[in-house]
């Protein structure tokens, strides 16, 4: 998936990733709801939703906003958005089986796998791999107990 560089959505959004970086959460978190307030169109929002929701304070604010993030992105007619609904999935899963709804989990870490193909056989692809099928692997664990 490509971003352009120039678009003030992703200007705001790499400048709250590089407050992350530095350690100033809260200021990231006011920078990626600035981004999401001035967002146009459903890239922009999608986009956007998706750095919010890393910055709630709560599990429950935190799927909410992936699944704003997932159903904007569900929108987006570009195949290249593909790339980045197994992360989204895996996001959902994680915050259903935080939440302890194991059914719900499994549903969206199975569907994550469905969309790996979409991924790029580099480290980034590997990890969102490999979170997904850590999740099911530990869903599937836990029920056995």
């Amino acid at each position: 998936m490509q971003f352009d560089p120039d678009n003030v959505i992703v200007k705001l959004c790499a400048q709250g990733m590089d407050l992350e970086g530095e350690g100033k959460n809260e200021e990231a978190s006011k920078v990626f709801l600035q981004a999401w307030e001035q967002a146009n169109d459903n890239m922009e929002k999608f986009t956007a939703a998706h750095y919010v929701a890393r910055h709630q304070k709560s599990i429950a604010d935190k799927l909410a906003w992936d699944e704003i993030a997932l159903n904007l992105a569900l929108e987006i007619e570009d195949d290249s958005v593909k790339g980045a609904y197994p992360s989204l999935y895996l996001n959902i899963a994680k915050g259903y089986e935080d939440l302890q709804e194991f059914e719900k989990a499994t549903k969206n870490y199975e569907t994550a796998l469905v969309y790996i193909k979409f991924l790029h056989d580099d480290g980034y692809g590997k990890m969102i791999k490999g979170g997904v099928e850590n999740g099911l692997e530990g869903i599937k664990t836990r029920l056995k107990k």
